[in-house]
Formats: structure tokens, sequence, C-alpha cells
């Protein structure tokens, strides 16, 4: 345990989560679970999520020791697009998996980031991690942002929270697009039914917003650019099936038919742009697209052009 103490001087309006994150330089999410879990005190008392602060008021805030992360570190080439002291930006392939989980223990993103890294990852959470700030899915490829420190991880997660950072993606969609552009501004939560699945939905879910602008088209698929506003779990994917152009290769929201060239949905994470948690600068990536999309454009183009 590390604990740190901090005198409250203010007019007892802000929130404790808030005061705890900002002296001791963590999230407000991990400040909460601190709260929760008895580790914050005021003059001395454990406090609780509805404690109210007071002139003078001494917080004491114990901060557990980073555990050991359970994954193995693997030595797995990565394709390194940028690195610094603070953070990793990766061109992840096609076909590998970001996050260790049931059945994909080895061979992940995050096996191949810890032995990369060796000592010099985040404790977020309480846990030494690598600092993996946003998801692609497993047949998604494209660029992915890591923190290697708990500062950049932060500042990081905050521009993510407030949808400041550039995400654009490439896909190939069924059908025609009519219209050159346009947006889909639909929620999106967990599906009421299929649980392993996202749905646009009223109900325990969250904004969601995508801008999408025509490439290409052909016959019987269009070849979109997407741009993020917001982050959610298999927001393309699912906002192209909701407006009645699924991702090609998609077998979860589109047709139950393979496209056995793609294995998987026709997405790349092409362009990824940020404020660099240390020097303030706005730095931005590309990715080229790779060669079974490119593949599978050059066969759509042999159809024939709408």
């Amino acid at each position: 345990m590390s604990l740190n103490k901090f005198e409250f001087s203010g007019d007892g309006n802000i929130r404790l989560d808030v005061f705890v994150a900002l002296s001791s330089n963590i999230s407000r999410s991990r400040a909460a679970a601190l709260i929760k879990s008895g580790n914050v005190t005021i003059n001395g008392e454990k406090a609780d999520k509805s404690s109210k602060l007071s002139l003078n008021d001494i917080v004491g805030v114990d901060i557990p020791e980073a555990q050991p992360y359970s994954v193995k570190p693997q030595d797995i080439p990565l394709d390194i697009v940028y690195e610094d002291e603070d953070l990793l930006v990766v061109n992840k392939p096609k076909g590998m998996v970001v996050h260790p989980a049931a059945g994909n223990y080895e061979n992940t993103l995050v096996n191949a980031v810890l032995y990369h890294c060796g000592d010099s990852l985040s404790g977020i959470g309480g846990v030494l991690r690598p600092g993996i700030l946003h998801r692609i899915d497993k047949d998604t490829s494209g660029l992915l942002l890591v923190a290697k420190n708990d500062d950049a991880h932060n500042v990081l997660a905050s521009q993510i929270k407030e949808h400041s950072l550039t995400r654009e993606y490439e896909a190939v969609v069924y059908g025609n697009i009519k219209s050159d552009d346009g947006v889909v501004d639909a929620p999106i939560g967990r599906h009421p039914i299929k649980r392993k699945q996202m749905a646009v939905t009223n109900r325990n879910s969250k904004s969601a917003v995508t801008h999408y602008k025509v490439l290409e088209r052909f016959g019987g698929f269009t070849h979109i650019r997407c741009r993020l506003e917001t982050g959610r779990t298999h927001q393309i994917r699912v906002h192209m099936s909701y407006i009645g152009h699924p991702l090609a290769g998609d077998a979860v929201y589109g047709p139950k038919k393979v496209i056995k060239s793609l294995n998987g949905q026709c997405l790349h994470a092409r362009k990824l742009g940020f404020i660099h948690p240390r020097t303030g600068k706005y730095l931005e990536f590309q990715s080229d697209l790779p060669d079974y999309f490119i593949s599978f454009l050059e066969v759509c183009r042999k159809n024939g052009n709408i």
C-alpha cells in the first residue's frame, strides 16, 4: 500500500471522487473504486461515496501496489508505427486478438506488448498491464494506441472519453449506398436477446455517432470511409447493418454467407490522431490498406463499377 494524505482547502462543493482523482493523479473511476473498497479516509475515518468534505479535512488515500499481470509475455513480432517513452502506435494484423480471454490466452496483442515493453508498463487499475486504450475486433486490422505509463494512460483515456481522438476506418459494405456521405446517429447497447452482440437500442445504451463517405461503388458492394465520433463496441459494424449495408464478410451482423477471401469483416483502422500526453502536440498516423483488403477491392472492380 502507498498512503498519501491531502488537505482539503476548498469550499465543500467538490465531489470526493473528483478530489481524490485530482490529488492522486488517477482517473475518477479509479478514485471511485478506491473509495468503494475502503481505501479512502477523511480525518482517519473510512469514507464512502456520499461523504462530504469540509475545510481543512485530511483525506487519506491508500493506493494498492500493482499486482503482476497473469498473462505471460510472448516474443511475437509487432508492426510498430510509432514509439516513444510514453506510448506505442501498433498496426494490428487481421486475425490477432487484442486481449486474452477464454480460448485465447496466448498469441494476443497483449502478450506481444508485454514482451516488447518489459517493465515499462503502467499499473492502471492496480494491475501491471499494457495500457490498451481502445480495442479493435480480432478480424479488424489497423492502428491501435497503447500507453506505457500511468500519466500517459490517464491523459489519453481522457481524450477518448471526450471523443477528441481522430479515428478513421475504411470498409467495404454490401449494397449500393445511394448518398455520397451521411451520419448514423443511433444509440448502441447490448442486444436484448443475443447477449454477445450489440444492437441499436434505447435500452441501457449509449449515444453513438458514425460519419461515412463513399469512396467507390461496385456491383453489389460499396467502399466507404468511416469517422468515429464515439467509440462503442462494434460501432461501425452495428451502424452499417442498421442502415441496411452490413460489412462485407461480417457473418455476425450481416449475411451468414462466408466470404472466404476475407475471413471476417472487411474493416481497417486506417487513421489515428491524438494530442501527445507529454508534449501537447497533435500526432496523426496512417496505415496502408492491407493485402486482404486490396485483393477484395480488385475482385469487386472486376465485377464492374456501378
